[in-house]
């Protein structure tokens, strides 16, 4: 399969959202509606304009089917260098299981590696083990304890 790779622009927005609301979990987060709430539009604004994220969509025949985001964060220890962070990684329900998760990572792993990176980290709910076995498949180690503090809105 031959995937494009390109930065996610303001009209792909309701299909990105539309695939992180397509599990039981994002489904219970997510409010994929036509048209969108205002939020989601705001948050593709600060992420467009931030030259340290990478809102990215996947497609094939023309057909959006999967996305992800990478943050990349400049900090002090190891020498001032950089960690990418991986998240909101979603292929469509019809693409999974053919390789697209696969391809998504090496292209994501590329990116990285282009940016500087020293490391590519991601979270994986506790609730999405199948999600937790692919990463170990592609090399990640489940090296540190995440916590998380849930702030109101």
């Amino acid at each position: 399969m031959n995937f494009t790779y390109r930065l996610a622009t303001q009209d792909d927005l309701a299909d990105i959202v539309a695939l992180l609301a397509d599990d039981a979990l994002g489904a219970s987060r997510e409010q994929y509606q036509l048209p969108l709430p205002t939020a989601y539009l705001q948050a593709f604004d600060a992420i467009s304009r931030d030259g340290n994220q990478e809102l990215t969509v996947v497609e094939y025949k023309g057909e959006l089917i999967a996305t992800f985001q990478l943050t990349f964060i400049p900090y002090l220890t190891y020498q001032g260098g950089i960690r990418a962070q991986i998240e909101a990684v979603r292929v469509k329900s019809t693409y999974r299981g053919q390789g697209v998760g696969t391809a998504l990572f090496q292209y994501a792993i590329q990116r990285a590696t282009e940016r500087g990176a020293h490391v590519l980290q991601l979270t994986t709910d506790k609730k999405r083990p199948d999600a937790k076995r692919f990463y170990e498949s592609l090399g990640f180690v489940d090296s540190h304890e995440g916590m998380k503090l849930h702030l109101a809105r």
